[in-house]
């Protein structure tokens, strides 16, 4: 049986970074197979080496072929066309692989199996948390009425365009928390049936801030993803937790890159008076806080159940301290904070040029 169209997953040594990422993203198999001019298998690019090059600020512009090589990227596991699908499961649990691409006896691939077709009924071990409490006063009078998870991207609540995201990832049992006109999103959304979802909501009395709401939320073996409920993104939560897997982390976060330019020229100094260089308006990139994140189950203990305020960057801070291994996970997929009215305009022009594309 054939598995996929290998024309679509296949990319020359030569091409950019970008092409191979735009491929990945295309594909939703989370990897490229980069080929030589042969045709025959140069290399795999997964979607994790794509967003570790990202944290290494690697230019997008840069060949394939040198990130095979500088990153030493292993050889990938491979197999024959034809080879059972017992063995191929089998190998993917020996290497611990997810992808094997199928080469005829020219080294040339013909396809590529991925474990969530050979376990199709694979759900992954993750449960969702949207945080939909906030005012929205930076949007007002839009939240006068209604919360900010409610407000309509291109005619959809934003929350809606969340769950179904969530829901196309195979998350299924996702708790909301609500504190600011609660009512408006139990109305629309119930139970989740209709939407294919189990849905729980936690109201809280006071805000208690991204991460002390969790300690409302029952507790249970699977990851938790937790995404702030001001977010229009297609980002990929399964990729997101094959990273957090990947690195054995207690705590992951989304970041997303973001440059700024200083309007002067800057200046140098080598510590008290000299002049070393003067650099006019330069620009800087740094990593911002995307607002998504996953934690481990062991993670909940350190969560207190006192009824304080905590932040997100409180429970990190508590983490790093006790020496838990928090990662970041850098986003290329859409992003948009849409907490202020301009980012709002613009995810309405942003999901109307995605329809169209569609």
């Amino acid at each position: 049986m054939a598995y996929c169209d290998i024309s679509k997953l296949t990319v020359p040594a030569q091409s950019s970074l970008r092409t191979v990422m735009q491929c990945v993203n295309a594909s939703a198999r989370q990897i490229a197979l980069v080929i030589d001019n042969e045709g025959r298998l140069a290399g795999t690019i997964t979607d994790g080496d794509i967003r570790r090059a990202i944290l290494d600020s690697l230019p997008l512009e840069s060949p394939v072929s040198a990130l095979l090589v500088e990153k030493k990227i292993k050889i990938p596991i491979t197999a024959e066309i034809g080879t059972d699908e017992k063995d191929l499961l089998q190998l993917m649990r020996n290497h611990s692989v997810r992808h094997i691409p199928l080469l005829n006896t020219n080294g040339i691939p013909e396809d590529l199996v991925t474990l969530e077709q050979l376990l199709p009924k694979t759900v992954p071990p993750m449960r969702a948390v949207i945080m939909a409490g906030g005012f929205g006063s930076r949007l007002r009078p839009l939240t006068d009425e209604i919360p900010k998870p409610m407000l309509p991207v291109g005619g959809t609540p934003l929350m809606e365009l969340t769950l179904s995201r969530i829901r196309n990832a195979g998350i299924r049992r996702v708790n909301v928390t609500t504190h600011y006109k609660p009512e408006k999103i139990i109305e629309y959304f119930g139970d989740g049936e209709k939407f294919g979802l189990e849905l729980k909501y936690v109201n809280e009395e006071c805000p208690l801030g991204t991460a002390g709401s969790l300690a409302l939320i029952e507790e249970a073996p699977e990851a938790l993803l937790v995404i702030n409920g001001d977010i229009l993104t297609d980002t990929d939560f399964k990729a997101m937790l094959e990273f957090h897997q990947e690195h054995t982390a207690s705590l992951t976060i989304a970041v997303r890159k973001y440059d700024f330019s200083v309007p002067y020229g800057v200046v140098e100094i080598d510590g008290e008076v000299g002049v070393q260089k003067l650099v006019e308006k330069p620009t800087f990139s740094v990593f911002v806080n995307a607002g998504i994140y996953l934690l481990a189950p062991e993670v909940r203990p350190f969560i207190p159940r006192d009824g304080k305020r905590l932040d997100m960057t409180d429970l990190i801070a508590i983490l790093l301290e006790r020496k838990q291994r928090v990662i970041s996970f850098p986003l290329h997929e859409y992003w948009l904070d849409i907490g202020q009215p301009d980012h709002y305009v613009q995810a309405q022009e942003d999901i109307r040029k995605m329809r169209a594309h569609s």
